[in-house]
């Protein structure tokens, strides 16, 4: 199995903390964001780390891991960025953004789980609450419906109900689904694209069924100075 770290984005809403360095080199105490991820690398096969802003820090940080620069960072998304490990995937993969920190069980329990899925968050609402205040919620999140053993939506808007989970920034997909989406991806001519705005997308037109398991397990998501604060005091 391999892993990708999507680590192309700089940031800018930590302000002068990714001036000069991406957003996964910032310190959460005295471990950059990455490093705590890091801790997972020994279990996969090969990690693949996505780079685009100052990637030249990421490379000397990590001088023997495969490293795939999005030449087109400024002005594509997320997405863009995941496809453009294409050519060196060959098994099923597991795809972590670059600014979350979690439990380790939860990856542990992803390479475990053989299906395409996603791990959801059912304490979020808790987290969100220290992140902002009420009014700011149903912007920030996302709306997420689940039937069964699957989810059917992704990434809308949330207008009334809050879900009772949120998408972690973490997926798993099998082989076959990843070269599924690629070729949808490819489909879309769209570059811009964000990542649950896709996932959205590619449900509604069946390219891929996605399973989900549930955890209360620990994870933080470092946007603003603010969200740093608190991942640190957890920590």
């Amino acid at each position: 199995m391999q892993l990708i770290i999507l680590a192309s984005g700089r940031g800018s809403r930590l302000k002068k903390l990714t001036s000069k360095i991406p957003k996964c080199l910032v310190k959460i105490r005295s471990k950059t964001i990455i490093d705590y991820i890091s801790e997972n690398f020994k279990k996969f096969n090969q990690t693949i780390i996505l780079t685009g802003y100052q990637s030249n820090l990421i490379n000397n940080k990590f001088p023997k891991l495969k490293k795939i620069k999005n030449k087109k960072y400024m002005t594509t998304n997320m997405v863009y960025s995941l496809f453009c490990s294409k050519k060196y995937i060959n098994q099923d993969v597991i795809i972590s953004y670059s600014d979350i920190i979690y439990d380790h069980k939860i990856i542990d329990k992803m390479i475990n789980l053989d299906k395409t899925h996603i791990p959801l968050n059912n304490k979020w609402l808790s987290l969100w609450k220290k992140r902002m205040n009420e009014k700011k919620i149903n912007n920030d999140a996302e709306n997420l419906t689940i039937k069964k053993n699957e989810v059917i939506s992704i990434g809308e808007k949330i207008i009334n109900i809050r879900p009772s989970s949120q998408f972690m920034g973490l997926i798993k997909l099998k082989y076959k689904d990843f070269i599924k989406l690629y070729k949808y991806f490819k489909s879309l001519n769209n570059n811009k694209i964000d990542m649950t705005s896709f996932l959205n997308s590619a449900l509604k037109n069946k390219i891929i069924n996605l399973n989900y398991f549930k955890t209360s397990r620990y994870w933080f998501e470092i946007d603003n100075i603010k969200d740093k604060k608190i991942t640190e005091k957890y920590l």
